[in-house]
């Protein structure tokens, strides 16, 4: 009896040694592909946000796999012609959600329509490029909201023609950069009124406006939009 209970411990032990052995070589299997790398792109120095990258900007550099995750971005040609939406560390991987591709400009379906002045009852003065804004028409039947949702504004512009913004420091830079103290300085320091206002639109959005507005039956008021659980279309 006590032989087999012998020869039964000793079974258990070779499986455990067996397991172990097994165990460990999974943990070294798992080190050396821990160790293996990747080519990531990152930037050659810091990058301000609100620019866009050239070719001459970043650079390619590996990375252990183990620190690798799928928002890396692992191709130039990925990266090249993007704007940085935030700040860009020098040699730090780029991550996808922190370019865009011209947002500022329509996307697929939009257009970007100037708003003519007779159809404008007012325009919040704080407005500027790349703001959300939502609309409203007014007209002798009573006012209402004219879209359920937020549109992009593309541009705003003063009697110069230019561009209305503080211009110590960009307001568009101090949004991307999430420096709000500094946005909302340059929203109270603009260069000028706002004389023009380009929003990007679809062709039904545009053609709605214009019905409601063209035999000046109804004008619209635009205001700034603070919302960000919101989307914009």
């Amino acid at each position: 009896m006590s032989r087999q209970r012998n020869l039964w411990i000793s079974l258990c032990a070779a499986l455990l040694s067996c397991l172990l052995v097994y165990g460990v070589y999974l943990l070294q299997v798992r080190q050396v592909e821990l160790q293996q790398t990747t080519n990531v792109v990152v930037p050659k120095s810091f990058i301000q946000a609100g620019t866009l990258i050239s070719s001459d900007m970043i650079e390619l550099k590996p990375v252990y796999v183990g620190s690798y995750n799928e928002q890396m971005m692992t191709r130039a040609e990925d990266v090249i012609g993007r704007e940085a939406v935030v700040p860009l560390g020098g040699y730090e991987p780029i991550l996808s959600w922190k370019l865009d591709r011209f947002h500022l400009l329509p996307r697929e379906g939009q257009y970007t329509f100037q708003i003519p002045k007779d159809y404008i009852l007012s325009v919040s003065n704080g407005i500027r490029a790349g703001d959300r804004v939502r609309i409203y028409l007014s007209g002798q039947d009573g006012s209402r909201i004219m879209f359920p949702y937020e549109v992009v504004v593309a541009s705003v512009k003063s009697a110069a023609n230019v561009e209305v913004d503080d211009l110590n420091q960009s307001h568009f830079l101090s949004k991307m950069a999430g420096d709000a103290e500094r946005m909302y300085a340059s929203r109270r320091e603009a260069n000028g009124n706002i004389e023009q206002i380009n929003l990007n639109l679809t062709e039904e959005e545009w053609l709605r406006i214009d019905e409601a507005c063209r035999n000046q039956e109804g004008k619209l008021v635009i205001a700034f939009s603070n919302l960000t659980n919101v989307e914009a279309r």
